[in-house]
């Protein structure tokens, strides 16, 4: 059974995922469908992308799901409802602000308002995520409010259990409840399964393990990793802003991310005495996903291929290499 905490009652059985069990023409559905929706989100990509995802944000996230007893896997789609819902928000925010300023506020005014209202609202906004998620797992129980209530008490925000309500419907509604957004562990446990169907030798439940601490650790050295990946793709220490723009296909593809980080798992798992053939595994998995090299045409020798690679090099070069140093062996968020 997942540890219980202070905040809620016991949670129900942990996820224990059994690799294998899949038909090949399901398999197959998944994943063709899962790239559909990959590719439509690239092309619809918001202009504040990446911006809720920075290590203070993600950390909270981590660190509310922990404290309240919740699978990691909410974490993820937390902060994806979060971006999505905070990026329509100053949307919504800035058109509102428009009609003030015909009517004579200046536009720095407005710019600050908008500013002092996501700073107040900022920590509910990302319970209320968090609760959301917590409603959309099969494998943790649902954060209600008497449950937030008690957590913001015990950490002394002010706040009442009408604004919270309030909080939460307002991201239902922006969002036209439109929640089933996918996160990065999706992609990942299907390309597991997938590298398991191709090759049994596959050690896929070990992988699994890696791979959610290394899919942590991207998430909280996000900034880091991706502008070391961006130098590395280019081979351009001072990016231009266009390349920064064009790279945005390359930050927010959770396909190209899942492939990443199963490559970063294999290499860790097989450092000491696989380490030049790390992505053998990947090899099938990157044929049919990478046919066409997406989005990432213009990087890395135009070759989406090379980019799992350029995970394995950057995440060698910001990080000492180790099981322990990712914390396979101690506590889930650092």
């Amino acid at each position: 059974m997942a540890p219980t905490t202070m905040f809620s009652s016991p949670t129900k059985e942990q996820r224990n995922l059994r690799f294998g069990l899949v038909s090949l023409d399901i398999l197959t559905d998944i994943l063709s469908n899962l790239n559909k929706r990959n590719k439509s989100n690239l092309e619809n990509v918001p202009d504040p992308c990446g911006c809720l995802k920075e290590r203070r944000i993600v950390e909270c996230v981590f660190r509310l799901c922990e404290e309240l007893g919740l699978n990691p896997v909410v974490g993820y789609q937390a902060i994806e409802i979060l971006e999505r819902f905070t990026a329509k928000y100053i949307e919504d925010l800035i058109h509102s602000q428009k009609g003030q300023r015909m009517q004579g506020a200046s536009s720095e005014d407005a710019e600050d308002l908008i500013f002092q209202t996501l700073k107040k609202k900022l920590f509910l906004f990302i319970l209320s995520s968090v609760q959301i998620a917590s409603k959309l797992d099969l494998y943790s129980n649902v954060v209600n409010n008497d449950i937030a209530m008690r957590f913001l008490q015990a950490v002394n925000y002010p706040s009442s259990k009408e604004q919270l309500l309030d909080s939460e419907i307002l991201i239902l509604k922006t969002l036209n409840f439109n929640l089933n957004v996918p996160n990065p562990v999706t992609y990942v446990e299907t390309l597991l399964e997938v590298l398991g169907h191709n090759d049994a030798t596959v050690p896929v439940s070990q992988l699994h393990r890696l791979c959610v601490r290394v899919l942590q650790f991207i998430y909280l050295q996000r900034e880091t990793i991706y502008t070391s990946l961006l130098i590395s793709a280019t081979g351009c220490p001072s990016p231009s802003d266009e390349q920064r723009a064009k790279f945005v296909s390359v930050t927010e593809d959770f396909m190209l991310l899942g492939v990443g980080v199963i490559a970063v798992a294999a290499f860790i798992h097989h450092i000491s005495t696989w380490e030049k053939s790390c992505l053998c595994f990947l090899d099938p998995v990157l044929a049919d996903v990478f046919q066409s090299g997406g989005g990432t045409e213009g990087f890395a020798g135009g070759d989406a291929t090379n980019i799992p690679i350029l995970h394995v090099q950057v995440f060698r070069q910001t990080t000492v290499v180790t099981k322990e140093n990712i914390g396979y062996k101690s506590r889930p968020y650092v």
